[in-house]
């Protein structure tokens, strides 16, 4: 890391370098046509619980560098290859999707499957809201109207005219959802949990019908976007394409409303994103009416939607523990985890009306 480095970033965690040396001869190799001029530079973007994220510069060229994290993860999760696919179709097509430059899939040169991609620029909210954000006029709601505007915008996408047709199934996908994240807990838990398997019950047997089929994100929240910092009213980037797929726009919706946090709500929602809690930002019931206007969506049914969220949201949180507790990852942050899975599963459980 040098001291023209961004602040965004740090240097790499220990534990979680690479042989840079190999890396860059790769994509050197592999990108002819870009400036590639200088000595190859990496710092690592701190935040997130999952993915490994680099920035990699040469000059005044800058990228990004994705891979899984490290250790056995769980099956399909943190696909690179996915990612590379659908942000290669989807750059021309969605503004806010980075390009994808490269796919290596080859175990040697990194130690796993990444890629490379473009690097955005913007203001991300992680734990505290950017004073650039609030140096204009109504910045949280513009902002957050934007947010959910450019989710219904993205859910709009014809995605069989961009050659994704393939990306999944969208028939049946709430139900293989709500199956196969209770599959993943069962591989994932430590301990029992009793409420746990009553939600799962409780979700297959109020399964609601599926409205309309679009590309499903999977993780959309506020810090997997970036705001353009001259202009609240625009998003300039989406984030963390690893899971998307094609489903239940309304399953993405869902995952929305149940990260933002209103003033007032119990401590297991502000476990997630609580910045949302301050003055200036819109409820969740707001959001939902504009996303519901833009689309055409019923919303009669989003509770489920909300609480297989927070259920959902239990079991990643669990598979992040769990890799701490077997001794697979030394970050201490994934200690937290345990408490809070409890947690979001009574929250689920209250979201459904259960409790």
């Amino acid at each position: 890391m040098s001291v023209t480095d961004p602040p965004e970033v740090a240097p790499v965690r220990t534990g979680e370098e690479f042989d840079e040396a190999r890396v860059e001869k790769y994509l050197r190799e592999h990108l002819p046509d870009e400036d590639l001029s200088g000595p190859m530079q990496v710092a690592q973007f701190p935040g997130g619980h999952a993915n490994l994220t680099y920035l990699v510069r040469f000059g005044e060229r800058e990228f990004v560098l994705r891979r899984p994290p490290l250790g056995p993860v769980a099956p399909k999760a943190h696909d690179m290859a996915r990612e590379y696919r659908v942000l290669s179709r989807l750059a021309d097509h969605f503004p806010q999707a980075p390009r994808a430059y490269l796919l290596c899939e080859n175990p040697e040169v990194m130690g796993a499957t990444f890629i490379l991609m473009e690097r955005r620029h913007g203001l991300v909210m992680r734990g505290t809201i950017p004073p650039e954000l609030d140096a204009h006029t109504d910045g949280r709601r513009r902002a957050s109207n934007a947010l959910i505007d450019t989710i219904a915008d993205f859910h709009l996408v014809d995605y069989a005219a961009i050659g994704l047709e393939g990306l999944g199934k969208p028939e049946g996908f709430a139900e293989r959802q709500v199956r196969g994240w209770n599959e993943r807990w069962h591989g994932a838990k430590h301990e029992d949990n009793a409420l746990f398997d009553e939600m799962y019950a409780w979700l297959v047997d109020n399964l609601p019908r599926t409205q309309a089929s679009s590309l499903v994100h999977n993780d959309l929240k506020f810090d997997n976007v970036m705001i353009d910092p001259a202009n609240p009213d625009r998003i300039t980037a989406f984030l963390d394409w690893d899971m998307t797929t094609l489903g239940d726009p309304l399953v993405d919706l869902g995952t929305f409303l149940a990260y933002w946090v209103e003033a007032g709500d119990p401590e297991a929602r502000g476990a997630t994103l609580a910045v949302t809690a301050q003055e200036g930002f819109p409820t969740r019931s707001e959001l939902a009416e504009r996303y519901a206007a833009r689309t055409g969506s019923d919303l009669s049914v989003i509770p489920w939607y909300e609480a297989f969220a927070h259920w959902k949201t239990a079991v990643v949180l669990q598979q992040i523990y769990i890799r701490f507790r077997r001794g697979q990852t030394t970050d201490e942050r994934f200690a937290l985890m345990e408490t809070r899975v409890p947690m979001l599963v009574e929250l689920s459980a209250t979201t459904a009306g259960v409790r």
